[in-house]
């Protein structure tokens, strides 16, 4: 996917909201499309939904309670995202409510997909202007105080990618607030590095690597345009101090407590032992060969039980997956990226179908709608990754990435995942038909989905903008309460929405 966005110059925003969108959510598409024109039932609807709530709910509650640190959040990109989606699940919910779907309908949600794709087309002019208005009527307000503040979370999220990025090397520069000034964009230097991983479009190891290439080439650029002065300061310890004045210098004036976005920034290394020079090289080497390698290569043992364990079940579907996709990563096979990509599809696919009709045939044999299958079984397992990647970003302080993770990726999955089979189904294969929807309790999961959008976007707004343990435990409750209701609604508990589950296959 990186390939094909190169070769048709894409820029991050239009990648991320279309062939990167579409990797991501792949399983998902598949589901539905199995559930649409072979299963004949709501396990797609189910699982898009399911996976919707799980992605917003448990992830952000995940992220918030494991992320070991309060992560301050910024307003753009969950207001954008959650504004579109609110407009998608409201489309969703019209077109849904009498059971039925034509056409114009799948028509309307496909075509809403591409509206989408244009806002992410024009989404840094639109956040340039809206920071200028923002910082403009702070300085209004308060002088100065709203552009420190803005700066002060520019160089703590700069300081994480960096701490991120030289874990495993020598005593490395941080760019701090002179750099951070002489930066010529809008956008600050953390948002920058960020706008490429900003969703679940790429592996976790693909958002690591990119964002530390771009922070290379963006420091790179820095030190070439800015005149610094570097010392270095190490002692026979583990732990050295990096310390880097800026092209001002320090005001000589101001007391070491001063030194702060105007001064020097301190970057603690985190490794612990004295390891030498050419053991770190060779250590950085080994990393950038693993991360540049992408697939799990299935004769390399790895070291430590956890990932001996995970390499042995592992196993058999790496070695197939390494001998039919080519692995355009690697120089011989780069020009062969469109063969990957549709041997990686045809993968995706068949294990999509055949995790559909296990979990198809797992419901029917407790009798267990493939819905309430969808909502919790599918939706987790095919959401488990996203989780896992957001709460990593989240415990290196990129609150931004793991929020907007959660919430941009599921706008693919309701207006292409649902609109796309819909619309081939009755314009394309049968021109006129209806996809008709068995479960008449959908109509209230995606209610409850509507209303975990504008709770989760409250939550934040009353925790004053922080991702942390309260509202980590605020999500995973909403969670719990969703999946109890949805539960409930599909085994007519309150309402009799479902026929119950044919227990006789003659």
């Amino acid at each position: 996917l990186e390939k094909i966005c190169e070769r048709l110059h894409l820029s991050e925003d239009v990648a991320g909201a279309t062939f990167m969108a579409a990797g991501s959510s792949a399983p998902e598409l598949f589901t539905s499309v199995i559930g649409v024109f072979v299963t004949k039932g709501d396990v797609g609807v189910g699982t898009i939904v399911g996976s919707a709530v799980f992605n917003i709910l448990c992830i952000i509650g995940v992220c918030g309670f494991f992320a070991g640190q309060a992560v301050k959040l910024s307003h753009w990109a969950l207001l954008r995202d959650s504004v579109f989606y609110t407009f998608s699940i409201t489309a969703l919910i019209v077109f849904i409510y009498d059971e039925k779907v034509c056409w114009w309908e799948s028509l309307v949600l496909t075509l809403m997909y591409a509206v989408y794709i244009l806002i992410m087309k024009f989404n840094g002019r639109a956040h340039r202007y809206f920071s200028r208005r923002k910082k403009s009527s702070a300085n209004l307000a308060n002088g100065l105080m709203g552009s420190t503040d803005l700066e002060d979370i520019s160089c703590d999220a700069t300081a994480v990618l960096l701490k991120k990025a030289s874990y495993h090397c020598t005593p490395s520069v941080l760019m701090v607030d002179e750099l951070l000034s002489a930066y010529p964009h809008q956008l600050s230097f953390s948002e920058a590095g960020m706008r490429i991983m900003i969703t679940n479009h790429f592996s976790p190891r693909t958002r690591l690597t990119m964002a530390s290439r771009m922070l290379i080439n963006e420091r790179q650029r820095l030190i070439n345009t800015t005149e610094t002065r570097i010392n270095c300061i190490t002692n026979g310890d583990s732990d050295s101090v990096v310390w880097v004045q800026g092209r001002r210098g320090l005001d000589n004036s101001r007391g070491g407590a001063d030194l702060g976005l105007n001064g020097l920034c301190r970057l603690q290394r985190l490794e612990s032992g004295n390891e030498m020079e050419n053991e770190d090289e060779n250590d950085m080497e080994g990393d950038g060969e693993e991360e540049s390698s992408g697939p799990v290569v299935p004769f390399k043992i790895p070291v430590g039980i956890c990932n001996k364990l995970k390499w042995l079940v592992m196993w058999p579907l790496s070695l197939l997956l390494f001998f039919t996709i080519p692995n355009c990563a690697e120089k011989r096979w780069e020009r062969w990226f469109m063969v990957t990509f549709f041997t990686a599809t045809i993968w995706i696919a068949g294990l999509s179908y055949i995790m559909v009709w296990m979990v198809t045939v797992i419901g029917f044999t407790l009798g267990i709608p493939d819905v309430i299958m969808g909502i919790t079984f599918l939706a987790a397992g095919t959401s488990v990754p996203d989780c896992m990647a957001s709460v990593i970003v989240a415990r290196q302080g990129l609150g931004d990435m793991a929020i907007s993770n959660s919430i941009g990726s599921n706008v693919f999955d309701i207006l292409v995942g649902l609109g796309l089979p819909w619309l081939l189904q009755t314009l394309c294969i049968d021109y006129g038909s209806m996809v008709h929807l068995n479960s008449r309790g959908l109509i209230f999961s995606v209610g409850l989905l509507l209303a975990s959008v504008f709770f989760t976007v409250l939550g934040v707004h009353l925790n004053n903008w922080t991702l942390d343990h309260r509202l980590g435990l605020a999500c995973l409750f909403m969670y719990a309460v969703f999946l109890c209701f949805s539960i409930l609604i599909e085994f007519n508990v309150f309402i009799f929405v479902n026929l119950p589950t044919c227990r006789d296959i003659h």
